[in-house]
């Protein structure tokens, strides 16, 4: 098992010893110390579990709430555990994390295979459907992104193309203006965005 995955795995078992204790503030460095020395001995990036889980701390309230809105039917108290853990550490690496260090792709692949591991048979989709709707909010970075060594573009005249498209939706009431805008899991009020379909 590849170390970066490992710890993601210890990151996420702490986590959940963490959330299963009620959640004690500063509880989580012991948990690691243990849990690293238990299923990850002799590990050389235990310093990346340590990261992984006081980062997903450290942003708990931001990441909660991105969970509520991007999940709506479930109330986060009704998350299964494992599942809501899982999320924040993909939440916390897809947002807050180095996207040179783990573009956005592997950081939700990562989470999935986590929910498969250590989650229910609905994990892996129930995780997939959350993180891919954050993504998708936050414009897919990194979406088509091709490898620097092959297919590379020679000139710009090759580059790929994306349509992307916006709305403005308004009404005119008198002197009054009105513009309809949407709320996005971030809890932000923007314009409409979105790919247009072709013809």
């Amino acid at each position: 098992m590849a170390n970066r995955h490992l710890a993601r795995s210890v990151a996420m078992q702490s986590l959940f010893e963490w959330d299963f204790n009620g959640q004690r503030d500063g509880g989580i460095e012991k948990i690691l110390e243990v849990n690293l020395k238990e299923f990850a001995p002799g590990m050389e990036d235990g310093e990346f579990a340590t990261e992984l889980a006081e980062g997903v701390l450290k942003n708990r309230d931001k990441i909660d709430s991105i969970i509520e809105k991007a999940a709506p039917e479930w109330p986060l108290s009704q998350v299964a555990m494992v599942d809501r853990n899982v999320l924040r550490i993909g939440l916390y690496e897809l947002l807050f994390g180095s996207r040179k260090e783990v573009p956005p792709k592997v950081a939700i692949n990562e989470a999935i295979e986590l929910a498969k591991t250590f989650g229910s048979e609905a994990s892996g989709r129930f995780v997939n459907g959350v993180l891919g709707t954050v993504y998708r909010e936050i414009g897919e970075p990194g979406k088509d992104e091709v490898s620097k060594l092959k297919d590379a573009p020679a000139n710009l005249e090759n580059l790929p193309i994306e349509a992307k498209a916006g709305g403005v939706v308004f009404r005119k009431d008198g002197d009054a203006i009105q513009f309809a805008l949407v709320h996005d899991v971030f809890g932000y009020w923007t314009l409409s965005k979105g790919s247009p379909e072709n013809g």
